[in-house]
């Protein structure tokens, strides 16, 4: 049943819907692949984008907070990404924030390597 269900979806895209899905993000069309179903893509691209989000907070910008303070950064930092979320399936918005922390562990690594030689 599963495969006639997904065959008939297939015959049933027409060129605008192959068009559209062509422009998708990459990593938005790599989830929209494995899942064929546009719900659970958004959502994982959704949960995607928020821990990419949190990775490059904790590595480039957090500091010591209490907890009420950092519960509320998180807060607004979740709600940001709802909209970073739509942008994200025609913009590389997860591919930027996988560069970022990309840059920023090399910069911590980097950082922890001087101090340990007591260059720094």
């Amino acid at each position: 049943m599963n495969f006639f269900g997904s065959l008939a979806s297939i015959i049933a895209m027409t060129k605008e819907d192959q068009a559209v899905i062509d422009r998708f993000s990459a990593i938005y069309r790599f989830y929209y692949d494995l899942t064929q179903n546009p719900p659970t893509a958004n959502w994982l691209f959704y949960v995607t984008i928020i821990a990419l989000s949190i990775l490059v907070y904790k590595l480039g910008f957090a500091k010591k907070l209490p907890l009420l303070k950092s519960a509320i950064i998180y807060i607004f930092l979740i709600a940001g990404c709802t909209v970073l979320t739509f942008l994200g399936i025609f913009l590389p918005i997860a591919e930027g924030l996988i560069v970022a922390a990309l840059i920023l562990i090399l910069y911590k690594i980097r950082l922890h390597k001087e101090k340990k030689s007591g260059a720094l």
